[in-house]
């Protein structure tokens, strides 16, 4: 039963916080930054001084605009329902029984500050983005399209930052203080 277990947290926790789930969830925040711009990009044409070429576009680009902003979402919403799952199949599979060997091995200190500071690239970079934008748009539309891209990779980054916190303080809870 052990041995099971040993197997079954170690599974776990590589559908957790495999590299496969960042680079995921890299591109669902791309694709949303993406989305949101295509989905605003119309709004430039609006105004007197607006670019009409961007306005005839609407039709085109509002629908590609959601076409990646909602599967961005939803696959984003199924992720965190996804580590809900996983996390409560670590917990019934942790409370069988302690092994200190094993229960070691999944602290995985190495692959929780790998994703905190791998998220911590895109989290800085849309707060950047939205604050330079902000601050050197010369129209209200320039600001939207600007800071919702900002927004979207800074959400990005804190879903990463959070699920490292998540699991690292799930890993001491359980085996008794840091490594």
């Amino acid at each position: 039963m052990l041995a099971d277990r040993a197997t079954a947290l170690q599974v776990l926790r590589t559908r957790g916080l495999g590299a496969g789930r960042l680079l995921l969830l890299w591109l669902m925040g791309a694709l949303g930054a993406l989305g949101w711009v295509l989905l605003t990009m119309p709004l430039q044409g609006l105004g007197p001084r607006g670019d009409k070429m961007m306005l005839m576009m609407g039709p085109l680009l509002v629908p590609l605009g959601l076409g990646a902003l909602v599967p961005a979402a939803l696959v984003m919403v199924s992720g965190i329902r996804r580590d809900r799952e996983v996390r409560g199949l670590m917990d019934e599979w942790r409370d069988l029984d302690r092994e200190p060997g094993a229960d070691a091995r999944l602290r995985a200190p190495g692959r929780s500050l790998a994703w905190l500071l791998l998220s911590f690239a895109p989290c800085a970079l849309g707060l950047w983005v939205s604050f330079e934008t902000a601050a050197a748009a010369l129209t209200v539309p320039d600001a939207v399209l600007g800071m919702g891209a900002g927004v979207a990779l800074w959400v990005t980054g804190l879903l990463g930052i959070a699920k490292a916190f998540s699991y690292r303080s799930w890993a001491l809870s359980r085996s008794g203080g840091p490594s």
